[in-house]
Formats: structure tokens, C-alpha cells, sequence
């Protein structure tokens, strides 16, 4: 898949795919900053979602940014350096 953005959007689609979501955590708030594991996605959750990210979009993600990114705000920021994108993560 050929893209220039990764959106939240993409980020929640792949997190529910990939990990689903644990009861009690809404993805469709504002979680931009949140920690993952707040939001109960543990480092196999991430690794994962990585792996499903890469496959998708046809990227190679460094297993250290997948451990150092602890916000979706900070993947998403990541991913798109990954595609050159220039414009900010927005929901």
C-alpha cells in the first residue's frame, strides 16, 4: 500500500486488528498522548502492531523505535518519518 501519511486512524485500525482492546479503553478518544500501556498495549502488542505496520505499508521499522515510541502520537511521528511525510500526525 502506497501511502504519504500514517493517520491515528490507521494507528487505531492496526491496534484492533492486530491486539484488539482491552475493555474499558475507548481508541476513538483523544489518545494521542497516551502511554500504551494505558491503554493496555504491552511490548508483544507493539512488536505486532510494528509487524502489521511494515507489511501494510510496505516500510522497515527499527524494533527501538517501536520500544522508545510510548505514544501513538510518537509512532505515527515515526511512521511517517519512515515515508518522508512532512505534514504533523492529526486524528
Amino acid at each position: 500500500m502506497s501511502t504519504s501519511e500514517f493517520t491515528l486512524d490507521d494507528l487505531r485500525r492496526i491496534l484492533q486488528e492486530g491486539a484488539g482492546v482491552d475493555e474499558g479503553v475507548d481508541l476513538d478518544g483523544d489518545i494521542l498522548d497516551e502511554p500504551f500501556e494505558v491503554l493496555g498495549y504491552e511490548s508483544l502488542a507493539l512488536l505486532e502492531t510494528g509487524s502489521r505496520i511494515e507489511r501494510e505499508y510496505g516500510i522497515v521499522l527499527d524494533e527501538d523505535l517501536l520500544t522508545d515510541a510510548d505514544t501513538p502520537r510518537a509512532l505515527i511521528e515515526a511512521v511517517n518519518q519512515q515515508f518522508g511525510a512532512d505534514e504533523p500526525a492529526a486524528a
